[in-house]
């Protein structure tokens, strides 16, 4: 294995983080609306997210600076191909950190529910927006001879990909409806794991939909291992749900989405960005990476930053590890 081979593992090791940890905390947004009754509940479910959101989002920008540092040609490409998602996703988690953090600073009942409108809104938004962008990426787009982008922003809304981000926005809130009955007490915890069972039914029919139509059109016998997995650990995830083993269920729910992003980027190798017009103008591993000497620096700098970051977010995860519920909010507002 060559060191753009190995990038290309540690990107989707990152985007499997990423869409791990702000996976559950997007599901938490969209059950602002979905789960909780009155303004108490709505405090309790942002509260379980509170300490750790912002640090998920860092898995998004390591993933975005180590694809441009390392595969500068598939950074160019893929943002400039799809900016406008993309500058969509980047709106809505700008507006989403502005209300988590200032929804509270008033007590008027009108400015908080129009910051709870938001967060709901710009969690719902980019959960979609992702199935979308990687369903095209997998699926193929446009790209000439020079390797560029010569598609139209309409060209990315099709069968395939509108099909993928249902996936991720029911999967995402399914893993949050998860995450809420691990992290609540009382009658909140008991309608999140309710919710979890019916959201797991509707996921795991449009999960096997996707995941059978991209084994089908694009995979291979290594992607058809990591679609089983996934198959399995959300089948598992639901069973534990229903009986009451939260830990057990969110693990799993997270081995659900670590196995389909794998078998997305399995799909992909070697390629990073097919063409749709010709396999020859395809974008891979080896003629959109950075020179052997760029990635040999980057590896020594992963090597030694990665445990730093991971034994620190783990740490914060343990220090919020405990259950909170409506008793704990100190007023209605």
């Amino acid at each position: 294995m060559q060191l753009h081979d190995v990038w290309f593992v540690l990107i989707a090791v990152l985007w499997t983080g990423y869409f791990f940890l702000e996976g559950f905390d997007f599901g938490i947004g969209v059950l602002t609306k979905l789960l909780a009754r009155g303004r108490p509940e709505k405090r309790v479910l942002i509260n379980t997210i509170g300490p750790v959101w912002d640090g998920n989002e860092v898995w998004l920008l390591t993933a975005g600076g180590a694809t441009f540092a390392a595969f500068p040609d598939w950074y160019a490409t893929l943002f400039s191909g799809f900016y406008l998602p993309f500058l969509a996703i980047l709106v809505c988690l700008i507006i989403r950190g502005v209300a988590f953090e200032y929804r509270h600073k008033r007590a008027e009942e009108r400015w908080q529910a129009n910051w709870e409108h938001a967060i709901f809104w710009t969690s719902l938004l980019p959960a979609f927006l992702w199935g979308m962008v990687f369903a095209n990426i997998v699926r193929g787009v446009e790209i000439d001879r020079n390797k560029e982008y010569v598609g139209g922003v309409l060209d990315l809304f099709n069968g395939y990909s509108l099909l993928g981000g249902l996936v991720t926005l029911a999967l995402f809130t399914f893993h949050g409806a998860v995450f809420a009955a691990l992290k609540t007490v009382g009658d909140i915890r008991d309608r999140a794991r309710a919710l979890a069972t019916r959201l797991g039914v509707a996921t795991a029919v449009a999960a096997v939909g996707f995941l059978g139509w991209t084994q089908a059109a694009h995979g291979d016998g290594t992607s058809l291992v990591a679609l089983a997995v996934a198959v399995a650990a959300l089948a598992g995830a639901l069973a534990a749900n229903i009986a009451g083993r939260e830990g057990w269920s969110f693990a799993l729910s997270g081995v659900t989405i670590a196995a389909a992003v794998a078998m997305l980027f399995l799909t992909l190798f070697p390629n990073v960005m097919p063409s749709s017009l010709d396999d020859a103008w395809s974008l891979t591993v080896t003629n959109a990476a950075s020179s052997p000497y760029t990635l040999k620096i980057m590896t020594w700098c992963a090597a030694v930053a990665t445990p730093v970051v991971l034994l620190y977010q783990g740490w914060t995860y343990w220090v919020f590890r405990k259950r909170i519920g409506t008793q704990h909010i100190a007023d209605a507002h």
